[in-house]
């Protein structure tokens, strides 16, 4: 596993890698490859001990063509500014290619959550609220959860806005709980695109998805979410990990006993259906049929590429493979549903709930689970229809040339603001 590198010189390098098929200007893509804007702040808040601390924190606003700008907030040790310009423009490229009216922004902090109290977190949260408030609004950026956040951290940003703001506004952020405004089926988003995706890739490669086995790398949301449902799909679940290690049983186990396990305990490891403990790396170079990539950026290099034997993978996580690690991957025929189709659950299910506040209309959870799967096959058409007109062998790569093409369009749709 590689943490060395950049995650916005990978961004640019996939736009590049896709540019080539397009007939767009160089100028164009030169925009498009660049945030707007990036809020860097410092907050200082008062510990529970009385004692001051300062944290900083970033908001990123990379492109807003197609819309809002849209994105989490992740709470994170490792959070940095190029981290936070990188998933703002791979929020914009994901709204593309599921065809959502938004743009893309992302925020992030640098501090770890499990060192601080529940009201230190809320203090944190809304001192961050305060300093975005000039920036989002419901038709300017809507922030959502990420790692790390939640609910819990959502509902005190809306809470904080509206009071500042002196009105009532729940589309001014998604990702909130049922009583605040939420929307059903959220919860599930990111973990059933990234299965519904992998359905779709299976169907297309000709292989059955009842009896394959499946690996999942991290533990948290997305990663258990889509090992359930991937288990309820016929697949069976052989191995997961979360950061404190992983377990592997080649007749698989419960995903959800797994997770009741790590409620109890703080990790999957030590569940009583594994037969062995493995690591993370184990985990990705696992000899599956399906690997669910769903931890942090950058999980698999060119060198760990190598070694990866699973047949499919789809990207729960953000950025999990470098751009060496995708050419690695492409000359073994690995299919990468990549990043911006398979976790756009999220994002999707987000934009559901944001029509849903300006409706002050609520859906049932059928509906958010029938429009969102109708969205996903519809993309993963739109991806195979691209590989095959421009002949290309990356996902990846055939996803970009659908996104860039969608954002071109609008900017030069719109004109050139004087």
């Amino acid at each position: 596993m590689s943490g060395e590198a950049n995650p916005f010189e990978s961004l640019q390098s996939q736009i590049d890698e896709a540019a080539v098929h397009l007939e767009i200007g160089d100028d164009v893509i030169e925009r498009l490859k660049h945030p707007e804007r990036v809020l860097e702040t410092n907050l200082t808040i008062e510990r529970d001990d009385g004692e001051l601390e300062r944290f900083k924190a970033f908001r990123s606003q990379f492109n807003g063509d197609r819309g809002p700008y849209k994105g989490g907030i992740r709470y994170h040790p490792q959070v940095s500014r190029d981290e936070v310009k990188a998933l703002s423009g791979w929020m914009v490229y994901k709204c593309a290619t599921v065809g959502i009216p938004y743009g893309g922004g992302k925020g992030g902090i640098i501090i770890d959550p499990d060192e601080y109290s529940e009201t230190e977190l809320e203090r944190v949260t809304r001192a961050f609220a305060k300093e975005l408030r000039p920036l989002i609004g419901v038709d300017r950026d809507i922030p959502a959860p990420d790692v790390n956040t939640g609910q819990r951290e959502m509902n005190w940003i809306k809470d904080t806005y509206e009071t500042l703001e002196n009105t009532t506004e729940p589309g001014v952020i998604t990702g909130k709980n049922i009583a605040s405004g939420g929307s059903e089926g959220r919860v599930e988003a990111t973990g059933r695109s990234t299965v519904l995706a992998a359905r779709e890739a299976f169907d297309y490669l000709d292989k059955d998805l009842e009896g394959a086995t499946v690996a999942v790398q991290g533990y948290g949301n997305a990663g258990w979410i889509s090992a359930k449902l991937i288990d309820e799909m016929g697949a069976t679940v052989v191995a997961a990990s979360d950061s404190s290690g992983g377990i592997y049983n080649p007749d698989g186990f419960d995903p959800v006993a797994a997770k009741d396990h790590k409620n109890e305990t703080g990790s999957i490891v030590g569940y009583e259906e594994a037969t062995e403990e493995v690591t993370n790396e184990d985990i990705l170079t696992m000899d599956v049929d399906l690997l669910i990539p769903a931890a942090l950026e950058n999980a698999i290099d060119a060198d760990l590429a190598e070694d990866v034997k699973a047949g499919v993978i789809s990207e729960a996580a953000n950025g999990p493979l470098t751009p060496e690690a995708d050419a690695v991957l492409e000359d073994k025929d690995v299919f990468v549903i990549p990043d911006i189709l398979a976790n756009a659950g999220g994002v999707t299910v987000s934009y559901f709930e944001w029509v849903q506040n300006r409706q002050r209309f609520s859906w049932t959870e059928e509906r958010v689970n029938e429009e969102l799967e109708a969205l996903i096959v519809d993309a993963f058409d739109a991806l195979v229809e691209t590989i095959e007109e421009h002949d290309l062998d990356n996902p990846r790569t055939a996803a970009y040339v659908v996104a860039l093409e969608r954002v071109a369009n609008a900017f030069e749709e719109a004109g050139t603001f004087p």
